[in-house]
């Protein structure tokens, strides 16, 4: 199967970026398994750029963590293992579910409506099996709701964290019902603060979370 965020680049802009971007999103979710190796002109030729901005983004993304340089090779798709993984889900959970309480009844007009645009975005690229689009558009409505508490070590805590998240079974779900049931949930979660219900916010966000280690990591869930 031809890997939906990896082909010619068809946009304008910085090469290096939409390469960084396209690849990230195909190890996050799990198109590029751990392990496997990834050189610049095996990219290139599939991005139809040139082999120098794909070798800075596989550089950048050495620095975040998501490849490692194997001498003579190229670059390695780093591992998470379980243990870890389900370690960053919990500490997440953490994080990110009580604040629900405190946006709950709290949040603006404007606010609300740039959150909804955002989760509609999900949606949107979820219908349409866009992974790369599909996984900036959920880091960018998750990061932007945390900014509202205030607090931006929060903000840069979480955001760290979705880097070393692998969703390694989100790439075979595309056009699935779990898929859209979780993209929905972004506008549920909306609701249920503009309505001021803050404990079945926090309850919907840690459940939300929790796909990470259930329908992401190929796990049925109840």
């Amino acid at each position: 199967m031809t890997s939906p965020a990896i082909g010619p680049l068809r946009t304008a802009g910085s090469f290096r970026q939409h390469v960084e971007d396209a690849v990230a999103a195909a190890i996050v979710s799990g198109e590029f398994a751990p392990g496997t190796m990834l050189t610049a002109p095996t990219l290139a030729a599939r991005f139809d750029v040139s082999a120098t901005p794909v070798r800075e983004a596989l550089l950048n993304l050495e620095k975040r963590g998501f490849v490692e340089i194997a001498r003579n090779k190229g670059f390695r798709v780093t591992r998470v293992s379980e243990q870890d993984l389900a370690q960053i889900v919990q500490i997440r959970q953490w994080l990110e579910a009580p604040p629900m309480r405190l946006l709950a009844g709290a949040l603006s007009g404007p606010d609300l409506a740039r959150l909804r645009a955002e989760a509609e975005a999900i949606v949107t690229s979820a219908d349409a099996s866009d992974l790369p689009t599909y996984l900036t558009a959920d880091t960018t409505f998750h990061l932007h709701l945390l900014s509202l508490t205030g607090n931006d070590r929060l903000v840069t805590l979480v955001g760290d964290l979705r880097q070393q998240t692998r969703l390694v079974g989100l790439a075979t779900m595309l056009g699935s019902p779990e898929l859209a049931s979780s993209s929905q949930e972004h506008l549920t979660l909306l609701d249920l603060l503009e309505a001021g219900d803050g404990a079945a916010a926090e309850d919907l966000m840690r459940r939300h979370l929790g796909h990470v280690t259930g329908w992401w990591s190929g796990r049925a869930e109840q």
